[in-house]
């Protein structure tokens, strides 16, 4: 075996994450082995480390964490419930405005009814109007001008009223 093979040897242990490897032909038998000290000189100082937690915070941090993560979901389900989504009804371009230079239909703030013309959709060079389907107020616009758009993709966010 040439120094080199052994020295292959000796960096694929440093780069793996193995502690011991054994190669033995006919001729020649190797055995390489880390270093067992720092490694259980690191272990123990994880376990002083780990067991100078007091377990009783632990426990009531995490009881507290999950009770501020649930009351920030229960107030974003109440925050959507009073919302609706415009979606598109098919796959296409979004457009806010009737032509580029046009003021656009809806802007966030804006009171719609029901048959208030939002934006427009071309899909295959025909230019759809979408309706709003409820008489609300415009929060968000969830797509931008020129944007494609999927087939029931969320587009605005309507306050209804």
């Amino acid at each position: 075996m040439e120094i080199i093979e052994i020295q292959k040897l000796i960096d694929a242990l440093h780069q793996s994450s193995i502690d011991e490897l054994e190669y033995q032909t006919e001729d020649i038998k190797l055995r390489l082995k880390r270093n067992g000290k720092k490694n259980v000189q690191y272990i123990e100082k994880e376990k002083q480390k780990v067991e100078s937690f007091p377990v009783e915070n632990l426990v009531t941090e995490v009881a507290c964490t999950n009770q501020v993560e649930e009351l920030k979901q229960v107030e974003a389900n109440n925050v959507k419930e009073d919302l609706y989504e415009i979606k598109s009804p098919m796959v296409g371009t979004f457009y806010c405005s009737p032509s580029p230079g046009a003021d656009s239909y809806v802007k966030v703030g804006q009171k719609v009814d029901k048959r208030t013309i939002v934006c427009v959709v071309e899909a295959m060079k025909l230019f759809n109007e979408i309706e709003s389907e409820v008489e609300g107020e415009i929060v968000e616009v969830l797509v931008g001008n020129g944007d494609l758009v999927e087939y029931d993709q969320p587009m605005f966010l309507v306050r209804k009223k």
